[in-house]
């Protein structure tokens, strides 16, 4: 792929994934807020307004501001830099799939970190996902593009494992 290709790759879907998670949020608080749950497709989609102040299912909400800040916005900003830096720098070298899946990572984490910013630690959470009581917790977009990211990163290098198995064995045959 034409190496500047991959970089328009990265301007557009990078900002824009991070536009319909803030969009999305934004639809959420005018539509969801104060309201009752509105239940979908029998039950498998929720839409419920939540802010939370902590991580995946709240884990560290009761944390005291100062640690939050440290945890939840000065250690995410300075990795989802570094990580956007080093998608940006090394775009050529690396594989299209983990390229997008990390692209995934990152704006799903630039999402969530402006609302920590923007909104003194709360993210705004509206989708629950499940059948009977098998459900999610209440998420967003940026949560499952993180999500998703890391499933097609661990798909990729389960693959990529087999791959190396499979011709290492045939150049020991």
């Amino acid at each position: 792929m034409n190496k500047n290709l991959r970089l328009w790759l990265f301007c557009i879907s990078f900002p824009a994934a991070i536009a319909i998670d803030q969009i999305t949020k934004g639809i959420a608080k005018v539509h969801l807020q104060g309201k009752e749950t509105f239940s979908y497709l029998y039950d498998t989609i929720r839409l419920v307004y939540v802010e939370n102040t902590g991580a995946f299912l709240s884990l560290g909400s009761g944390w005291s501001d100062q640690l939050s800040f440290v945890v939840f916005i000065l250690l995410p900003l300075l990795f989802l830099t570094l990580l956007s830096g080093y998608l940006i720098k090394n775009r050529n070298g690396m594989n299209l799939f983990v390229y997008m899946s990390m692209i995934f990572i990152a704006a799903g984490g630039f999402g969530n970190l402006i609302d920590r910013v923007l909104y003194h630690r709360h993210v705004t959470d509206f989708l629950n996902f499940g059948i009977g009581n098998v459900r999610t917790g209440i998420l967003n977009f940026a949560d499952m593009y993180v999500t998703t990211g890391v499933i097609l990163l661990i798909i990729f290098y389960m693959k990529d494992s087999k791959r190396a198995k499979k011709t290492q064995q045939q150049e020991i045959n």
